[in-house]
């Protein structure tokens, strides 16, 4: 399974980003492998609208079949959605500890958006 985890940082080791749309990166880490790659999310960090439909569609893209993030708002939650993407959110601490509580079953499965947008 391949999980995308909203980050400050490039690695595992990197902070959670608490954003989905406007988190730096997005770290794919391959659940069974632990292989991880950064990608970056900077086109989305400032913009006026519309980042978090971006972002999710990056994410979609990406192959990821779960997203941890902090919070997720409206519109990203409906794009990943669409794409049968889980969203799990409460995600805190590294990329890897975050890693590590949804292998726990920890992390809490969003059935809606946690946040307004714009913003988070």
């Amino acid at each position: 399974m391949k999980i995308a985890v909203t980050s400050r940082g490039q690695d595992v080791a990197s902070q959670v980003d608490p954003s989905f749309g406007r988190a730096a990166y997005f770290v794919l880490v391959d659940a069974e492998t632990g292989e991880a790659t950064a990608h970056d999310n900077s086109q989305n960090l400032n913009a006026v609208q519309g980042a978090g439909i971006q972002a999710g569609r990056n994410v979609v893209e990406l192959g990821a079949e779960a997203v941890l993030t902090g919070n997720v708002g409206p519109n990203a939650f409906r794009t990943l959605s669409a794409a049968d993407v889980k969203i799990f959110v409460g995600a805190e601490g590294t990329v890897g500890e975050a890693i590590e509580d949804f292998k726990a079953g920890k992390l809490q499965a969003a059935d809606q958006a946690t946040v307004e947008g714009h913003g988070f």
